[in-house]
């Protein structure tokens, strides 16, 4: 088990003695340790509404990413994940655009978003390149 902050995650050891997981979720783990540090920042008032609804965004985003590795039909699950993303990122941008979200860490948890939005549409790309049997 991989204890980071808050976030537990069960992985297999490979043979090295490495954890095995995708790029994506350590990428989605790594923006939710960024989102909890900068909701702490936020008004009480919404603390109980927005900042709920983002937690609960990329939560569902790290279950998404989670299961698709797991399936093998992957398509449902990537375009939920998909859809995730972009609520998040409509969310982050209503939160600087209130003035509860600092430029800065506007701009860096967007970068974060980005980065994830990248690999996603390339995973997105290839598992659509995959013949079927």
């Amino acid at each position: 088990m991989i204890s980071r902050g808050s976030v537990s995650i069960e992985y297999e050891k490979s043979e090295n003695g490495e954890y095995e997981h995708m790029a994506i979720t350590q990428k989605i783990i790594d923006m939710i340790e960024y989102g909890h540090l900068a909701l702490k920042q936020y008004e009480k008032s919404e603390k109980l509404s927005l900042c709920l609804d983002i937690k609960r965004c990329y939560y569902a985003m790290l279950r998404h990413a989670l299961a698709a590795e797991k399936k093998y039909y992957k398509k449902t699950t990537l375009q939920e994940l998909d859809t995730e993303l972009a609520t998040l990122k409509v969310y982050t941008r209503l939160s600087h655009d209130l003035g509860f979200l600092p430029p800065k860490k506007y701009e860096h948890w967007t970068k974060l978003n980005v980065e994830i939005g990248k690999m996603l549409g390339g995973w997105i790309q290839t598992n659509a390149e995959k013949p079927v049997k």
